[in-house]
């Protein structure tokens, strides 16, 4: 929420910027929080008409592309040397555990570890710099960049775009709709507390007059 909050304080051109290099910056390999910007911002588009989702899914797109890019010229001429001084300083996000993990997934998976790590954190850090420590030929990295980048960005955008704009539309009618329901809740619990109280009273009568015989006999 601070995220979105702050989002809605700069100008529409700021947004974008801040989406595509934010992204760019956490596909070059540095852990930044790409999806929660990218989310934040596809929600803020649903609910403000200065945000285009057209333009934002491409800047994401951009910025994920030309990040991934870059980390893997980063990681093609670093090598493992790049990931050991990454572990010593990022011992969190570029563990041996986390390294051996992505390299798995890159042995098993090839090109797809770059097209489906666009959807999973750790990969989407590791793929670019990764792929460039593995030597992954740079044209079957760069169509698994791009279609990964696409379907994750682009999607990603348009699905919370939709979803917003449902929402908004939904609770618009629900707030209507919670107003009777909140009156049918209220008529409902004064009926009820009304009919016990009827219901208690009648027993304390019926109590006190038990009470008025057996005094009397």
């Amino acid at each position: 929420m601070h995220v979105q909050e702050w989002l809605d304080t700069v100008p529409a051109a700021a947004v974008y910027a801040v989406v595509a290099l934010v992204i760019g910056l956490e596909s070059l390999g540095i852990p930044l929080p790409g999806e929660i910007i990218l989310v934040s911002a596809a929600l803020m588009s649903s609910q403000h008409d200065g945000v285009n989702p057209v333009v934002l899914g491409a800047c994401a797109t951009a910025g994920a592309v030309i990040g991934d890019s870059i980390g893997y010229a980063i990681g093609r001429k670093g090598g493992r040397p790049l990931l050991a001084w990454l572990g010593a300083k990022f011992p969190r996000h570029f563990g041996e555990g986390h390294i051996a993990t992505a390299e798995r997934s890159f042995e098993k998976w090839g090109m797809w570890a770059v097209f489906f790590g666009r959807f999973i954190a750790l990969l989407r850090i590791f793929a670019g710099p990764l792929a460039g420590v593995l030597h992954m030929p740079y044209w079957k990295f760069l169509i698994a960049n791009v279609l990964g980048g696409i379907a994750w960005a682009g999607g990603t955008t348009a699905v919370i775009y939709y979803v917003g704009v449902v929402a908004e539309s939904w609770l618009k009618k629900f707030s209507y709709l919670g107003l009777v329901a909140a009156a049918l809740i209220g008529l409902t619990s004064f009926l009820i507390i009304k009919r016990k109280a009827k219901r208690a009273a009648r027993e304390a009568e019926a109590a006190a007059e038990v009470e008025t015989v057996a005094a009397a006999e």
